[in-house]
């Protein structure tokens, strides 16, 4: 997905929903490298504290029928204050407190322009391509698992 420019609120909204989705699926590696290269002296408070916690997962029948309750997942959440003001919030599956912390610190840097110009191409951009690859090599692991059905005519 291409994200939006930013303008209206619906885009920003958009926008900032783009670079939170890649930030909770990177690595905490990645995360710890990026602050570490694009922002190394940054401060920032914990405005809530890493939290760990469940949530529902819904599915559809079929994709597009009715509601039904999945299953349980953890995730960890985390807000944070940077030193200059802007705030940022980390949602991420599992429990890995650090994880959910920079991925707050590094909403709250997007929401930066200045930042946001380093990060987007020099961040968000290359972590995209990483997810994309490795969902293409996972697409490309049950593809060759697949097994094809079919039915033929007897007696004619």
């Amino acid at each position: 997905m291409t994200p939006p420019d930013p303008g209206t609120v619906a885009e920003d909204v958009a926008l900032r929903q783009d670079w939170l989705s890649v930030l909770a699926r990177a690595a905490t590696a990645e995360l710890e490298d990026g602050l570490a290269r694009w922002a190394p002296s940054q401060r920032w408070s914990l405005l809530r504290r890493p939290e760990i916690g469940m949530v529902m997962l819904r599915g559809r029948i079929g994709g597009g029928g009715d509601a039904f309750n999945l299953g349980e997942a953890t995730v960890t959440r985390c807000a944070v204050r940077l030193a200059d003001g802007p705030v940022g919030s980390g949602h991420v599956l599992g429990r890995d407190a650090r994880k959910a912390e920079l991925v707050a610190v590094l909403d709250a840097l997007m929401q930066v322009p200045a930042y946001r110009d380093r990060l987007a191409p020099g961040l968000i951009e290359p972590l995209r391509g990483v997810q994309v690859q490795q969902r293409e090599a996972a697409a490309a692991r049950a593809g060759a698992s697949r097994v094809e059905f079919f039915t033929s005519v007897r007696g004619e």
